[in-house]
């Protein structure tokens, strides 16, 4: 009798110790932006696999002025995962194995999820296969993050007629952001964070304004010149400006299918102690023979900056030039 209660009891802790397990496997549906869980064992996190990873996927944002990882990770042994499923955003499955095997694959758990399978016959093979595919893999890991920022907008959208109206353009923005200025080609839209602000700028600049010999320099000078006209600080002959102790990061892309430039750098107040990040998009309109610029920065001294810096990327990747 009471061996039949004892093995009662040992497998209602087995079973509700299971169960508890399974309850705790991490969820990051709902977790910061920029976070990938990394499947791995630790023999391989812990060697030259894991320092593949690290250095392709939190390697330092380009254009901040500290240091901050491309995505936060979290890691977890494979054991732990094998059976249980996952609503993590973008999971990375490493191990060793009997193939050699690199997927992709789309909603496999969850939706949305990117689920990436690296398996490796040997640790060198597995280095391999993340240096050829980690491009790939990071662009697609960011425009599920650009579309998760973007559905989180949606909760609650600033009313952008005014921009519709003077650019003919439409951009989906949280309603914490405020017009703070507009004149006849220039808007400037902020939100107010602990301690500092984010900030959208648009402008509109003639046809010819930027030429692809020398884009760079005039991209700088053109947001100079737009920095002493309409930003300035609260100390009298201050204006933002273009950090020249860094040359910025440029890049070309297309936005909404239009040819454009990115630019990633710091800005600073001149004859003030304020700096931070930009981020510039520099689009090219022939329709309607202009040039189109979406610009956002922040100012937060006691604050990291790459989530910050990654909202203001998706409210301008959402444009949607109007017919």
């Amino acid at each position: 009798m009471n061996k039949t209660l004892f093995l009662c009891l040992f497998v209602a802790v087995l079973g509700s110790s299971c169960s508890f397990k399974k309850d705790k496997f991490p969820d990051d549906s709902s977790a910061a932006i920029n976070t990938i869980a990394v499947i791995i064992d630790d023999q391989l996190w812990n060697g030259a696999v894991g320092d593949s990873i690290r250095n392709k996927f939190a390697s330092p944002v380009l254009g901040l002025p500290q240091e901050e990882p491309l995505f936060t990770i979290n890691q977890y042994p494979v054991k732990l995962f094998e059976g249980f499923s996952t609503d993590s955003r973008n999971i990375l499955i490493v191990k060793k194995g009997n193939e050699t095997k690199f997927e992709i694959k789309q909603n496999e758990f969850s939706a949305p999820q990117n689920a990436v399978h690296i398996t490796g016959k040997s640790t060198s093979e597995i280095i391999s296969l993340l240096e050829e595919n980690a491009s790939r893999i990071i662009q697609k890991m960011r425009n599920i993050e650009i579309a998760q920022n973007q559905k989180i907008f949606k909760d609650s959208l600033l009313n952008t007629q005014k921009i519709q109206k003077k650019f003919n353009i439409d951009l989906l923005i949280p309603s914490k952001y405020e017009y703070v200025m507009r004149h006849k080609n220039f808007i400037w839209l902020k939100s107010e964070i602990t301690s500092g602000n984010s900030s959208v700028i648009i402008y509109q600049l003639p046809w010819h304004s930027i030429h692809s010999g020398n884009a760079v320099s005039d991209i700088v000078r053109t947001r100079d010149s737009i920095g002493r006209k309409y930003i300035h600080g609260s100390v009298p002959r201050t204006r933002m400006v273009t950090e020249e102790a860094y040359s910025p990061y440029f890049s070309k892309m297309t936005l909404d299918d239009k040819k454009a430039y990115e630019t990633k750098g710091t800005w600073q107040m001149k004859n003030d102690f304020m700096s931070g990040p930009f981020l510039n998009y520099t689009i090219f309109d022939p329709k309607n023979k202009r040039i189109l610029v979406l610009e956002g920065f922040c100012y937060a001294p006691s604050k990291e900056k790459r989530d910050l810096m990654f909202e203001l990327e998706s409210i301008i990747k959402s444009i949607q030039f109007q017919k």
